[in-house]
């Protein structure tokens, strides 16, 4: 009864979100005065002179861009029990972020402000793109299935809560949003992720499963028990209403293979989000296309600087280019003031802004001058599964530094679908490396400073093992694709000789 209205809903609501796209600049400028407003009785804001900000330029040269560690201080007071130090209205819910590249936890402050004005506004947007694409889509006549992570009652202050952000939306949903949503939330918010998943597949067997949303990792995972528990061949099989995949995360194209192959049909499709703990940035534009729209009138305020430079080089989005690389710095409605996420970002067009993500600030291998970085080795990773008709699940890389040989790259990788020879995928991946990236390229030229990437093939599981070893299992958490040293390739590798 409700799906014909509600798809009606969401396309109407189309119109509104593309008009938004030429207004970008003033809406940026308009939120910032807003969260100057906002902040400026706050501890924060009185420290670095917020009322008194009357320009970009004054902001620019007033507050100081910074990290988490910069801010971890301020958010542990909030945590236990502070108010008014970051942001004016309460905080009592925090999203747990792992950080692809940090051991530790990150903690980021959700107020209600960035719950409505960000998250839940950005989950409408998907919807609604969605079926602009698809006018005739079935999505709102079944159910969508939810692969979050877990919450916990903060310690530090029995009124302060925290768990992964797909928790903290989960614990938040409007009644409508539950009506289209499975699993029930107990289920859903299960913090051991093994029982989870045992329960989920039972739970959403006979569910009309009509869309996915989560980290490609964990719902191959979920898709693999439901076969085994059915018998069925193909995931069409026990969902056959399933038509669409939300993801983020991480880059989609070596999973897409394998989600093509597993789902049992060409119908399925996939749309891609820029969901972070610390706000909602962005949405796939076009179903056959990489580039996201931006999200300019979510509650956060963008900056970026080139990252062949550094943060004193901020700039707002009126001023950037198509083609550069930026790192990506945001003020948001939740206290984030200048805050570098660490991710990195390209431009494809300004009118309107279309842009793609190209890796991590920290998520890279330069151990010789290479500068190689995730977008080189997903492009690579993709051609040679291509070429060698092979799929890679998960894999890692970091440096070989010289010891008796040459210094070159290691790859574990985790196949689903092994290659015929190990050394013809090493010679591809190391070819279309070549092609990508000019440094890896001189630094290959004649094997003088670099030797042939190494690969190290991984018995499935080995990846799951290793983040059960060190409790980051399900969820948002993820194996970080490239490390500029070599901690964590010797740590699986010492787990697998224990084993």
């Amino acid at each position: 009864m409700l799906a014909p209205f509600v798809n009606w809903y969401f396309r109407q609501r189309y119109e509104d979100l593309v008009s938004q796209s030429p207004k970008s600049i003033q809406n940026q400028m308009h939120l910032l005065d807003y969260l100057m407003e906002q902040g400026s009785e706050t501890e924060y804001g009185q420290k670095f002179g917020l009322k008194s900000i009357r320009s970009y330029a004054d902001f620019r040269r007033q507050v100081p861009v910074v990290d988490y560690e910069d801010l971890k201080p301020w958010i542990e007071r909030i945590m236990a029990g502070e108010q008014q130090l970051l942001w004016p209205s309460e905080i009592t819910w925090f999203a747990k972020s792992s950080g692809t590249t940090s051991n530790s936890a990150k903690f980021i402050p959700i107020s209600y402000e960035s719950l409505e004005e960000t998250h839940f506004k950005g989950g409408k947007d998907i919807l609604t793109v969605y079926s602009s694409w698809f006018p005739d889509t079935k999505l709102f006549s079944g159910k969508g299935l939810l692969l979050g992570g877990s919450h916990k009652v903060n310690q530090m202050n029995n009124k302060s809560y925290y768990g992964d952000l797909s928790a903290v939306l989960m614990n938040h949903l409007p009644f409508m949003a539950n009506y289209f949503s499975t699993p029930d939330i107990e289920i859903a918010l299960i913090e051991n992720w093994d029982e989870k998943l045992e329960k989920m597949a039972q739970a959403t067997l006979k569910e009309n499963v009509t869309s996915i949303s989560g980290v490609p990792t964990w719902a191959l995972v979920l898709f693999k028990r439901q076969l085994e528990i059915t018998g069925k061949k193909s995931i069409h099989e026990v969902w056959p209403n399933l038509e669409v995949f939300i993801h983020g995360g991480v880059n989609f194209a070596p999973y897409k293979e394998q989600f093509q192959e597993i789902s049992g049909w060409d119908g399925m499709h996939f749309l891609e989000t820029y969901n972070a703990s610390e706000g909602f940035f962005g949405i796939q534009a076009e179903s056959n296309k990489r580039e996201m729209m931006l999200m300019s009138q979510h509650g956060i305020f963008y900056e970026f600087y080139p990252v062949s430079k550094g943060p004193e080089y901020c700039i707002p989005l009126a001023e950037v280019e198509p083609g550069v690389n930026y790192a990506m710095v945001i003020t948001t409605n939740s206290g984030l003031w200048r805050y570098c996420i660490g991710d990195t970002v390209q431009f494809t067009s300004k009118d309107p802004f279309r842009f793609y993500i190209t890796g991590r600030t920290k998520l890279f291998i330069n151990a010789f001058g290479e500068e190689l970085v995730i977008e080189n080795a997903e492009a690579a990773i993709a051609q040679a599964c291509s070429i060698t008709t092979s799929i890679v699940s998960d894999y890692t890389a970091a440096p070989i530094y010289m010891t008796s040989s040459k210094p070159g790259h290691e790859w574990l990788i985790e196949f689903s679908k092994l290659p015929e020879n190990i050394e013809t995928f090493a010679a591809i991946l190391d070819r279309e490396l070549k092609k990508c990236n000019g440094d890896y390229e001189a630094k290959r030229r004649n094997d003088m400073a670099m030797c042939m990437p190494k690969i190290t093939p991984l018995m499935p599981g080995t990846f799951e093992n290793w983040l059960k070893k060190k409790g980051k299992l399900g969820g948002q958490n993820k194996v970080p694709r490239l490390s500029n040293d070599r901690k964590i390739v010797d740590e699986i590798q010492d787990m697998l000789k224990t084993n």
